[in-house]
C-alpha cells in the first residue's frame, strides 16, 4: 500500500502537518468507520467518515465522527438548502475519484463544497480517510477545515 496519495500530496502542499496511519480494510465490516476506529485503536468520535452527499442535487462532502449518523434536515440547512439526500455508491466514486470506504476529502476530482460536524472540532487531532482504503491521516481538525475551506455546523442526528 502506498502511503502518498492525491490527498496526502494535497496536505503537504497546504503546509499541514499530519501522519499516515494504515490499516487492515475489511470490506466485509457494515459500518467501514467504526471498522476503521477498531482497527486502529482510536475512539469513534476522533475517526472521521468522509460522506458523499447531495443538497438540492448539488454535491457535497461531509466529515463527522464514525459513530454518528447524518441529519439530512442539518445538513441541507448547513448549506442553505431545502433537502439533502446521500449520494449513491457509484457517482460518489465518479465524482471523488476514489473508491468507496477510501475516500477522502482532500484531493477529490472535482472538490465539492464540504462540511466538518462541529463536536470534531474540539479534538486536538482526528483521523479522516486518506485517499485510500486502510489509509488514514491524523491531523488537527481544524487544518482540516482550513484546507477544505469547509463550514464546521452541527450535522449529526
Amino acid at each position: 500500500m502506498s502511503k502518498v496519495t492525491r490527498a496526502t500530496r494535497v496536505l503537504e502542499q497546504a503546509g499541514v502537518a499530519f501522519s499516515v496511519r494504515t490499516y487492515d480494510y475489511d470490506s466485509s465490516a457494515d459500518r467501514i468507520g467504526l471498522q476503521a476506529a477498531e482497527a486502529i485503536g482510536e475512539e469513534p468520535s476522533r475517526v472521521l467518515k468522509s460522506l458523499m452527499a447531495l443538497v438540492d442535487g448539488k454535491p457535497v462532502c461531509v466529515i463527522v465522527p464514525s459513530d454518528r449518523e447524518v441529519s439530512m434536515k442539518k445538513l441541507a440547512a448547513a448549506f442553505g438548502g431545502k433537502s439533502a439526500q446521500m449520494m449513491k455508491p457509484a457517482d460518489a466514486e465518479r465524482l471523488s475519484g476514489y473508491k468507496v470506504g477510501g475516500i477522502s476529502p482532500f484531493g477529490q476530482m472535482k472538490p465539492p463544497r464540504a462540511a466538518i460536524e462541529q463536536e470534531a472540532m474540539a479534538q486536538d487531532l482526528v483521523y479522516i480517510n486518506g485517499g485510500q482504503r486502510g489509509l488514514q491521516v491524523r491531523l488537527n481538525p481544524h487544518d482540516a477545515a482550513k484546507v477544505l475551506n469547509a463550514i464546521v455546523a452541527p450535522l449529526v442526528a
